[in-house]
This record gives structure tokens, sequence and C-alpha cells, in this order.
């Protein structure tokens, strides 16, 4: 009588003793383990893999590292890629997150043992970074910050805006939709394409919150436009409040068309709000500059609570803000030339083996909705669109970019050092 296969399958605490098993059950936790042998066995039950394939299968599933989240390299050309998580942390502010995974000072002062004024090392470095501003916050994204200026200056009253810059941002979500929600009323002034100073000054009125300046930075418009400059909105008797988006807090040659803390505070307005995780390279948060009485108000707000950052954040951002060049930066700045080349041999390295990769030129851009018409000059390897799925499901995780049939792999975004790691997971595809 023949062997049912299936009681070949080993048994469930003979797997978890084997020393890799073992070993990933001390790093990702025994319940996680667990579920991954049990899930092989079935697969060998069903027929789906042989009996003794099942420790193989139950290591492969598992994840490399804890958390839930894996790890992407970001060959796309698209440097801040909303889907990925947009800003890349420097290796300075990954250390600091690890460092302020267990107990810290955040809200205390270890020399008199008191609390104190939770993030205060991280708000110092937000406002020596941008000493325009007599004063700032931090709360955990851009959109907390509109929705913190939004409810503290304006339920209940009016937030004059021009209908040019009533945007969308991502996965449906309407600035409209997010003020109205706070219970202040819109008071839409102008045209999509033509807004001029007279219409934000017949609209200002007793009822008005503050008159919000918001930077379309995600989408242009061309031909017949007008819209009206942070300068010409002050002096309306309320305050001015700047959504400029992207997280500059100085200007950059790079970027000129590109709105910035300083120049905008300085130009006038009384409240500027910008994203942690765009231009500037650091963590998801919302940055508020201004006015130190209007910051004070926010802070003191009930709802400042709800929208505070937690330590990691403080942590990241407080290195970002004070430590080296962030990824961001570099792949910005990073030089064509060098970029070709290093991409050559890249390529040159996988043609050499049969896989049929070709060098060619290709453009990058910034993302996250930051400066949607610079093109920065850039090259790829092309690759057979055939790689593309088994390359983003691999480990590690490859993405690039499809375009006309063809995989583009932009070194652009993905660390020099990490040249290597993109070669064997085209040479595991092929």
């Amino acid at each position: 009588m023949e062997l049912d296969p299936r009681r070949q399958i080993p048994r469930t605490d003979a797997l978890l003793a084997d020393p890799r098993l073992v070993a990933a059950a001390s790093r990702l936790g025994r319940d996680l383990v667990k579920a991954a042998v049990l899930a092989a066995q079935e697969r060998a039950r069903s027929g789906d893999i042989p009996p003794a394939a099942v420790a193989e299968a139950a290591v492969a599933a598992l994840p490399a590292a804890p958390g839930g989240l894996r790890s992407v390299l970001n060959a796309t050309g698209v440097v801040l890629h909303t889907n990925l998580g947009r800003a890349a942390l420097s290796p300075a502010a990954v250390q600091a997150v690890a460092a302020a995974g267990g107990h810290t000072d955040v809200e205390l002062d270890l020399g008199t043992g008191q609390r104190a004024r939770r993030g205060r090392e991280t708000l110092a470095a937000l406002a020596a970074a941008a000493p325009v501003a007599a004063a700032v916050h931090v709360v955990n994204n851009g959109a907390a910050a509109l929705v913190l200026a939004a409810t503290v200056l304006a339920a209940g009253r009016e937030i004059v805006v021009s209908r040019g810059e009533l945007v969308e941002i991502g996965d449906g979500f309407r600035l409209p939709d997010l003020l109205v929600s706070t219970g202040a009323r819109l008071r839409e002034v102008g045209t999509t394409n033509r807004t001029s100073a007279a219409d934000y000054a017949a609209a200002v009125g007793p009822e008005t919150g503050f008159v919000l300046k918001v930077h379309p930075s995600n989408f242009v418009v061309r031909g017949f436009t007008r819209s009206v400059p942070v300068p010409e909105l002050t002096g309306l008797g309320v305050p001015v409040v700047a959504d400029i988006g992207s997280g500059l807090l100085a200007s950059d040659p790079l970027l000129p068309d590109e709105p910035d803390a300083a120049t905008t505070l300085r130009h006038g307005a009384d409240l500027v709000i910008a994203s942690g995780d765009k231009l500037l390279g650091g963590p998801q948060a919302g940055l508020l500059l201004g006015d130190a009485t209007l910051i004070e108000r926010l802070r003191r707000h009930p709802l400042a609570r709800a929208l505070r950052v937690d330590k990691l954040t403080l942590a990241a951002l407080h290195a970002t803000l004070t430590g080296p060049a962030t990824p961001t930066w570099v792949a910005l700045r990073t030089d064509p030339e060098t970029l070709r080349v290093r991409t050559q041999q890249a390529t040159a390295a996988l043609a050499s083996t049969g896989i049929p990769a070709e060098l060619v030129a290709s453009v990058a851009f910034v993302g996250a909705g930051g400066a949607p018409e610079l093109e920065l000059p850039s090259w790829a390897i092309a690759l057979p669109e055939s790689y593309a799925r088994p390359l983003r499901c691999g480990d590690p995780a490859v993405l690039g970019r499809v375009t006309r049939g063809r995989l583009l792999l932009d070194l652009r975004c993905v660390p020099a050092e990490q040249d290597h790691a993109v070669l064997a997971a085209v040479r595991a595809v092929a």
C-alpha cells in the first residue's frame, strides 16, 4: 500500500526547532513564525509543495524584518514617491529613531527632574533653521497643520480662498472638504484661472477668520491666468495663512518656482504651513511657522494634543534639521554624468550575463506634488516589461517605471552601495 505523502509532512514542533525558524522567532516573534509554519504545512497538504520543502517555504514566507512594511529600492526616478513613503530618512535620522525607541527625555528636564516642553530640542532646531519665524510648532502632517489652523482661527467663521487653489490631494481628499470639516465656511473668490487682489478685499469682512493662500504644487494652469502673491494679501486686517506644501524652509536655486517658508514670511504671511517629508527630506510632519501669538493659540488648543507628533518623529526631524545632507537633497542634485557612468557599468554587468539590458536616457521627477514641471536629466537600465512584477515581489523589492513596453530602472534614488542588490535582483528574475 502506497504511503500517503501528507504523512511525511514534518510536525509543527519539529519545524519550530529548525535553527532558522528559532532565530526568526527571536527576531519576529513566535506567533508570526508559527503562522508561517502552519501555512507552509497547508501548502504541502494541498500538494503545492513537497513535504521536504515545508521548512524552506516557512522561512521564505517570513519578512526580513519586523514592522509589517517591506523595504523597497526606489528605481522609479521619482525622488519623493508618495506610495513609497515620500522622503527616505538620512542615516542620521534612522539612527536617531532607533535611539528614541527606548525611554527618552521627550517631556522631561533631566537637570531639574521636572516636566519640560515636549520636543523642545526639535522645536529649537526648527526655529534655528527658519529664523524668520517668530515661533514654530509641529503636528503629524501638513493636512493636520491646516486643520488646526482652520479650527483655531476660523471655526464658525469664514476662510477666504481662491477658487483656483481649492486643490485635491492624494487618495481623493479635497482641500475644501478638509476645511469645512473644521466648522469653518469657505468664501471662494475669483475664478479657476484668474483671481485678483480686489476679489480678496471685497470678500474680507467681520466674519473672516483668515485669508488662505495655497500653493497648487501638484498641477499647473497655463494661459490666461492670474493669482495673487502673498505681499498683495497683507493689509486686509485679517491673518494670512500660506500653505506652501513642499517643505522648503529657504529658497533653493534648483527649485526657483517652489515657495519657501523664509521668503513667504518676509512677504508678510502670518502663518506658514509646510510638510516635513517632502523637500525637507525628513519624517512625516506638519510644520507651522510664523507669528508667536498665533502659534501659541494653536499650540494651546485642545485639538493640538490629538495632532501632536510622537518621540520617533521628533527624533527624526531633529536629525534631519541638524544632520548631514538628506537622501532627498542628494538625489535631486546627483550629477547626470556621474549617474550615466554608474548606470552604464550596471547595464554592462547585466548584459555580460546575457540579460537584455540597455542603457537609455531618462527623466527623473521630484514627486509628492513638488515642482511638477521640473524634469531632472537622468539615465536608466531598460529591461523587458515582464521583469517588473517579479522585481516588485522579490527580496529586496525593486520598483521601476514601466514606459512604452519597457521597464526602466533609474538608480538616482538607489544608494550606490545598493547597486549590487539591484543587479542581484535582476539576475534572480532572469
